[in-house]
């Protein structure tokens, strides 16, 4: 059993189309509920799903999740 584990893992990781991260409505609607105590309308929701992306630092959220995880590797040694 751990031997078909560990080789869906390498399959996992061998794929590239493999989504790490993603984002809902329901996530929008939290925030929105936060910042404008009201639910966002579908035209909103449309709106900001079309420029959401251009307001978040993939990049750098990506380094940052690196460095973290070098980080916790470096305290359980």
């Amino acid at each position: 059993m751990e031997r078909i584990v560990q080789m869906e893992q390498k399959l996992a990781i061998a794929d590239p189309e493999r989504i790490v991260y993603s984002l809902n409505v329901e996530d929008l609607q939290t925030v929105a509920n936060d910042e404008l105590s009201r639910d966002l309308t579908e035209e909103e929701i449309e709106i900001v799903e079309e420029n959401l992306g251009d307001f978040i630092s993939w990049y750098q959220a990506i380094s940052l999740a690196i460095d973290y995880m070098l980080h916790k590797r470096e305290e359980a040694d």
